[in-house]
Parts: C-alpha cells; sequence; structure tokens
C-alpha cells in the first residue's frame, strides 16, 4: 500500500528504527520499506554499535536508498535513548510525522501507510495487539504472551490511561506531540519506555488512537527483553501516577 501523493507532499515522515545484533534482518526490512514507500518516508537507523556489524550493512546501503540515515553509537545505550536520539534529529529536521519500529519484521512494513492515515484525525496512533478483547500475536511463547498481556492490564489499572496495548512499541507521533514533551526529562528502558510515553502524551491531552495490528515474532536474531525490563515496568506505573498527582511530570 502507497501513501498517496498529496500525503507525500503535505508530510515528511521520518521511520526510526532501533538496532543491535540485527544483520540478519536490517537489509530485507530496508529494502521492504523502500520498495513500498519509495517516495513517502525517511529511515533512520540508530545503531549501538552491533557487534555483528548491522551498521555496515547500513552504511553499505545509504548510496542506493533515497533517504537512508544512520546514526552509529558508542556503545549499547538502550532503546529509549536510541528513540530519544531519533526524535531529537526528527524535530530538528522537520518531520511531521515520526515512527517507532522494531528491525526483526515483528512490524508489518504494510501498516505505515494505515499509521499516517490514522493521524488525521489523532496526534498518536499506537499499533495495538489487544483491541476489542482480541489478541494478535504470532508465534510467542505462551510465557511472553501472558507477560505482555498482563503488563498491559496492570498498567491500566494503576494509571487509568485508556489504552488497551501500552507497551506497543510500533507507532506514530506527530511533531507537535514530541514538542509538547521534555524529552530529556524521559530516562526509561524498552516496556516502561512506551509506557512512560503514552503516559505523558495522554496527560498533556493530546488525542490518542489505536489501531490493530498483527504482531510476529522474530523468527532470527534474538529478543533483547531483560529482566531488567521487566522490573522497571513493574514500578514505572507507580512513579508516573506518583509524579503526575503532584504535578511534577
Amino acid at each position: 500500500m502507497l501513501l498517496s501523493d498529496e500525503s507525500v507532499l503535505a508530510n515528511k515522515v521520518l521511520v526510526i528504527i532501533p538496532t543491535y545484533n540485527e544483520v540478519e534482518n536490517i537489509g530485507k526490512l530496508l529494502n521492504d520499506l523502500v520498495a513500498q514507500y519509495p517516495l513517502a518516508v525517511d529511515i533512520l537507523v540508530i545503531d549501538d554499535n552491533s557487534p555483528d556489524k548491522t551498521f555496515e550493512a547500513v552504511r553499505a546501503m545509504q548510496a542506493t536508498t533515497r533517504g537512508l540515515q544512520l546514526i552509529k553509537r558508542e556503545g549499547k545505550l538502550g532503546l529509549g535513548t536510541a528513540y530519544i536520539t531519533g526524535f531529537s534529529y526528527a524535530l530538528q529536521h522537520h518531520y511531521r510525522y515520526i515512527i517507532e519500529m522494531d528491525a526483526d519484521f515483528s512490524h508489518d512494513p504494510a501498516m505505515i501507510a494505515k499509521f499516517i492515515d490514522g493521524m488525521i484525525g489523532a496526534d498518536l496512533v499506537i499499533g495495538s495487539r489487544y483491541m476489542n478483547n482480541t489478541i494478535n500475536v504470532v508465534n510467542w511463547p505462551l510465557s511472553r504472551l501472558i507477560l505482555s498481556k498482563l503488563a498491559s492490564v496492570y498498567t491500566r489499572l494503576i494509571t487509568g490511561m485508556p489504552v488497551a496495548d501500552p507497551t506497543s512499541g510500533f507507532k506514530c507521533f506527530s511533531d507537535e506531540t514530541l514538542r509538547s514533551l521534555d524529552l530529556d526529562r524521559i530516562n526509561s528502558q524498552g516496556y516502561s519506555f512506551q509506557i512512560e510515553m503514552n503516559f505523558r502524551v495522554w496527560k498533556k491531552g493530546f488525542r490518542i488512537c489505536e489501531i490493530p495490528i498483527i504482531f510476529t515474532d522474530r523468527s532470527v536474531g534474538k529478543s533483547k527483553m531483560t529482566r531488567k525490563n521487566i522490573c522497571e515496568a513493574i514500578w514505572i506505573v507507580w512513579w508516573l501516577k506518583i509524579k503526575s498527582f503532584f504535578g511534577l511530570l
């Protein structure tokens, strides 16, 4: 599905893809994005000095790939800081819509057009795995699915945030939304980063829309989720609730 010419002319779209040891996936993903959106989107890969040289694969494609940019960081600094770096780049370069996307094909590139369509009536569009009492997840171990679903329920109960899938990492922000946030104050990682971003957007009164996606677990490479990420997600919701109560966000 291609974005319309009108949408291309009216908006600049940046897809941010953080990577760490994704050399088996990144080339195919970039080719898919370019094939589906040859003029409609730019791509920013933020690589944390992957030992498998993911950044070299990206560099090799830059000469022949329109709109492909690379930021190579010194080491593994975390998902949250990677996205903050990408958001800052997007705002500095005047992109209208900024999309978060995983490198492992768990997120379908074909959905990007639907995200942009959804932004007509929203300030943040979230790709939800759990809308309307359904579970749209493929090839996940049952333990991982239960953990993710419980995290969503737990987050909604504690924060009151009306988002069915608050830990989803496939989403689209408007530039206005990101400019309203103090990005320097966001330090959480993994699940917690997604929760915190959604919560801050919600508390600012911006419009949040969820659209259904099918999440497919990676077929190559390893998951980057750690026990530390899980523990952080448990306490971050209370931290956000307390900070919000005292007007300290």
